[in-house]
């Protein structure tokens, strides 16, 4: 009996690129940001073609099917050839992204900076809170 090839989880999320370092990797699925078949898994989880995964990153989640493994991190076009984001995932996503457009859409930043008088006035305001 042969098996199919496999690789760490966390090395498998860092190569598709969903984290910027293998120690980040494993530290989100250590705190259950990553499910692996539904259920929490731990980093040295072998993932195998097929698999499905649930990542949380922040405020985006994915739902992906992996469709192929790979041990070497390359660019984010051979990244993205890793695996299938289901469409649910992806509209879910976008629908998120445009509601928190939308809620920072009535924001301005200011023009300049604070001068010193400024800054001395929103200090004195910060004091008054803290009273």
């Amino acid at each position: 009996m042969t098996e199919s090839p496999a690789i760490r989880l966390d090395i498998w999320l860092w190569v598709a690129r969903f984290f910027k370092t293998r120690s980040l990797a494993k530290q989100a699925v250590e705190t259950g940001k990553v499910e692996a078949g539904g259920q929490r898994a731990k980093p040295s989880r072998m993932v195998r073609v097929g698999d499905g995964l649930k990542i949380s990153r922040g405020e985006e989640h994915f739902e992906i099917q992996v469709l192929a493994l790979s041990e070497q991190r390359g660019p984010a076009s051979v990244a993205q050839a890793l695996y299938a984001e289901s469409e649910a995932s992806r509209a879910q996503r976008e629908q998120a992204r445009a509601q928190r457009a939308a809620e920072r859409n009535g924001y301005r930043a200011p023009e300049h900076k604070p001068d010193k008088r400024a800054r001395r006035l929103i200090q004195a305001l910060g004091d008054l809170d803290a009273l």
